[in-house]
């Protein structure tokens, strides 16, 4: 055998060998077998609550100005309606005792949770508990009859161009079904303290909050959160909150009620390419401590601004949000050893986790701010910060950073958006704020990009999260 023919059949042979179908994943011919199994454990979820309205007692407005409003103004003292409404979501069945999980905004601040099966059963839920920073909600209904329930996936195998499934209760039309892929991990969109989310352009709309992101095994690879939209319907960006994640906030919940996360009182911010080279280090890894709480865990470790933590408990610190998920993870009470570089050396320290829901520095920053408004012409609206008195009437906004929409101008750049008076603004470009203060400041450092659109993270007044882009130019 000449070397040519040699060459030629051995080219022929790698082509074989890698477009050879069993080497890579084919798509499902059909998901229908899947699906038939994994829905009787999906739910569709009823959350009422009670708000207030003021109510204009005459069927008319008297313009600014009139001799007439002064004089009626009295009438209209004090003269509120309540009236009810209800929320619809999603979620799942995790165990044969009735426990299903959702998300906190989904339920939250609702007087009464209904649950209602697949089958077309209904039972009344009592929520075990919440937590705000993941937003998952734990949820119990008492029965003796026979259900489905489904299992979590390792969320850490999941691979971007998975093959995924969203069923949910959309717009109302529960056992709704859409598949897609894994778009991304680890995805950062500023809606809580703790972010990694999973991004799926598996179809995700209002009323899919709450419900389950299925693997092709049928387990729950992640919890459907949020989408990205400018119209409010799906654009095939959405999040899902993972399911390792996710399991350990629904332990802790479903053993304490409540959440228990790791503190040790500093503030951190990334390590950039600039800092690491003045600092030093020979790679742009770790997260910097910017500043140190006093008579905090770090401040009695001896742990000082300046460092760049690249250790934490054993784990490797590539980044400021890896740091964030290590501690929130860290058992309350524990030991750990912490590496830090100072002055062109490793050091290592000793520090003792402690619980940050009791730390004065988290307890301060939940609080509401006092009431300030501003107006953002660029936007068209009025902006003020979020009051006691609105947290008295939403409770949703208890533990909400942000500021709300007090006026919408009639013809202004989100008339015609799916925002209205009452919504919350919690984030600008994806970044957190946290009063109009930080409002502005963001606002504006978006504007001197020069763009034609601004992203604004909204949450709204069903106490749903969406993201919106305005037009500005």
């Amino acid at each position: 055998m000449n070397t040519i023919l040699k060459k030629i059949i051995a080219v022929f042979l790698v082509v074989v060998f890698f477009t050879n179908p069993s080497n890579t994943q084919q798509p499902p011919s059909t998901f229908a077998d899947l699906v038939e199994k994994l829905t009787p454990a999906v739910v569709n979820i009823s959350a009422t609550r009670v708000i207030e309205t003021k109510q204009n007692p005459f069927p008319f407005q008297f313009p600014p100005g009139s001799p007439f409003e002064d004089f009626f103004k009295e009438f209209d003292q004090g003269r509120t309606q309540k009236r009810k409404t209800t929320a619809l979501g999603s979620g799942f069945i995790i165990d044969k005792e009735g426990t299903i999980i959702t998300n906190n905004h989904v339920v939250q601040s609702a007087e009464g949770i209904l649950i209602k099966l697949t089958n077309g059963k209904e039972y009344e839920a009592k929520l075990l508990g919440t937590d705000k920073d993941t937003d998952i909600a734990v949820l119990k209904i008492n029965t003796k009859d026979k259900i489905s329930f489904v299992n979590f996936a390792d969320s850490d195998r999941a691979r971007v161009g998975d093959w995924v499934i969203a069923i949910g209760n959309p717009f109302g039309l529960g056992g709704t079904v859409t598949k897609g892929i894994i778009s991304a991990r680890n995805r950062d969109i500023n809606m809580g303290r703790i972010d990694d989310f999973i991004q799926t352009d598996a179809p995700i709309n209002q009323g899919n909050s709450g419900g389950p992101l299925f693997n092709m095994k049928g387990e729950v690879v992640g919890i459907n959160t949020a989408i990205f939209s400018q119209s409010g319907g799906s654009v095939g960006i959405g999040f899902a909150i993972p399911a390792n994640s996710a399991k350990k906030v629904i332990d802790q919940i479903a053993q304490f009620g409540e959440t228990k996360r790791g503190y040790i009182g500093v503030r951190i911010q990334d390590v950039t390419k600039e800092i690491a080279e003045s600092l030093g280090l020979k790679n742009q890894e770790g997260s910097l401590i910017s500043s140190v709480a006093k008579g905090g865990p770090a401040d009695k470790a001896g742990i000082e601004a300046g460092d760049v933590v690249l250790e934490f408990d054993g784990k490797k610190v590539e980044s400021t949000r890896k740091l964030q998920r290590i501690v929130g993870e860290t058992p309350i009470k524990k030991s750990v050893e912490i590496k830090v570089w100072r002055n062109k050396k490793l050091l290592s320290k000793q520090i003792n986790v402690e619980r940050l829901e009791e730390a004065a520095e988290y307890k301060e920053s939940q609080r509401p701010v006092a009431s300030a408004t501003l107006s953002v012409k660029e936007l068209g609206v009025k902006i003020r910060n979020i009051s006691q008195q609105d947290v008295s009437k939403r409770q949703a906004l208890k533990d909400k950073n942000g500021v709300i929409i007090s006026e919408i101008e009639k013809d202004g750049p989100v008339s015609l958006l799916p925002i209205n008076e009452g919504d919350v603004i919690v984030a600008v470009a994806n970044v957190q704020i946290t009063n109009t203060k930080t409002f502005d400041d963001l606002f504006k450092r978006e504007l001197r990009k020069n763009l034609n659109s601004v992203l604004l993270t909204i949450f709204d007044t069903n106490n749903q999260t969406k993201f919106i882009g305005v037009k500005i130019k």
